[in-house]
């Protein structure tokens, strides 16, 4: 009997992944565990495995096309035997949704279904789930669903739309975003737009003064006669064990907020935005609420190494709950970090600066200073609580012996 070879699902807000190349044709003999293909998600590219030894003997999702998780692009089996592809694999998602259609629905740009305002939307928890991590508003999706219900073939199938007014006032085609991207271009488009059109976001700016926190490496660093293993005085480690101490002060700013239910985490998971030639991709240090400095460094280190070389596991690349990233090595001094939904906030890092003031005698100094921007969802921080939170961050950076406690 074939075996299915199906598309991965490389962590929980991967929803499809889109087929880049075949490494394998069909008729091609492989063994179990060779790569036969490669795929892509917003965040990763990753080779499919062959599940079983035999022959590829059927590709049923071309070079790109975007596949569901979960859903069959191939199958291996023996020279000429036939394949029913009615038989799909039960997935966990199939049960929680409690669906009887074996097929998803065609993609659509559908208008939006008409509703009364405060109507109950009926959605299953994955659905919502997934409307979530995608960034959607469940009121601009059909359901299919018994009574309407929507289910997650609604979502998945759901393209957002953007609408443009004539001159005379009529409302034009709708164009679909993300229209000409491929792969994590493409998704990464949908993502940054669904962030901008579903939240209220405002941005904060102002720099921090850091001299004292780079006299507080020197002096640690000098009073070592050993290497410090790990790096745990650089910038960027700092900077996170400041972002974590500020979050631990102001929990409210540690949530997710889909746009119909707000969650306040526990637990501390910091994404580190890292920039790839085709994108850009969040890696997670999880935990960095019970982690020491060296911790933080070493995790910092490693998963912008394995970022780069592509080996990041899913789980690294999921469930964070604030997101710092950062532009200094580009000398960008502020700018208008964009939302990493469901996360209520994060944080732009620009490049150091070196400005001359004045001490208390009135001799000229010199000042190293951080340039902070902070991005939080209006909708859920007012102006006052987000820049007690943005003080914070700046009060321990500029409190450096804080930082070790």
């Amino acid at each position: 009997m074939a075996v299915e070879v199906l598309m991965p699902k490389l962590g929980l807000t991967m929803t499809e992944g889109t087929v880049d190349e075949w490494l394998k044709q069909e008729g091609d003999a492989v063994t179990k565990g060779e790569p036969i293909c490669t795929i892509s998600s917003e965040k990763l590219t990753y080779d499919v495995e062959a599940p079983e030894e035999g022959t590829l003997i059927k590709i049923t999702a071309d070079v790109g096309a975007e596949v569901p998780c979960i859903t069959p692009i191939g199958y291996i089996g023996s020279p000429g035997e036939n394949i029913d592809t009615a038989e799909t694999t039960e997935t966990s998602e199939t049960v929680e949704e409690e669906e009887s259609t074996v097929e998803a629905p065609p993609t659509t740009t559908s208008e939006a279904p008409t509703r009364e305002a405060g109507e109950r939307i009926f959605a299953t928890p994955l659905a919502r789930r997934i409307a979530s991590e995608k960034g959607y508003d469940l009121a601009l999706i059909n359901g299919t669903g018994g009574n309407g219900r929507i289910t997650r073939r609604d979502v998945e199938s759901y393209q957002p739309v953007a609408t443009t007014k004539t001159a005379e006032g009529q409302v034009a085609a709708p164009v679909q975003i993300g229209a000409g991207l491929e792969g994590m271009r493409k998704t990464i488009a949908q993502r940054m737009y669904n962030s901008l059109a579903n939240t209220a976001q405002l941005t904060f700016h102002r720099k921090a003064d850091i001299t004292e926190l780079m006299a507080f490496r020197k002096t640690i660093k000098d009073s070592v006669n050993s290497p410090l293993k790990g790096n745990p005085l650089g910038i960027t480690a700092l900077l996170t064990r400041a972002v974590v101490l500020a979050l631990q002060d102001h929990p409210n700013v540690n949530s997710w907020y889909d746009g119909k239910e707000l969650v306040t985490h526990k637990e501390v998971h910091i994404g580190m935005a890292v920039a790839l030639d085709d994108g850009l991709i969040v890696p997670v240090i999880k935990d960095a609420d019970r982690m020491t400095l060296t911790q933080i460094s070493q995790s910092v280190e490693r998963l912008a190494s394995s970022s780069r070389q592509g080996s990041l596991t899913s789980d690294e690349l999921s469930g964070s709950t604030f997101t710092i990233t950062n532009l200094g090595s580009l000398q960008i001094e502020y700018f208008t970090p964009v939302l990493n939904t469901p996360e209520v906030g994060i944080l732009g890092v620009g490049g150091l600066l070196k400005e001359l003031a004045l001490t208390a005698e009135g001799d000229v100094t010199e000042k190293v200073k951080l340039p902070l921007s902070l991005t939080t969802d209006h909708q859920i921080l007012d102006g006052t609580p987000s820049a007690e939170f943005f003080n914070s961050i700046i009060y321990y950076l500029e409190n450096p012996y804080l930082l070790m406690l």
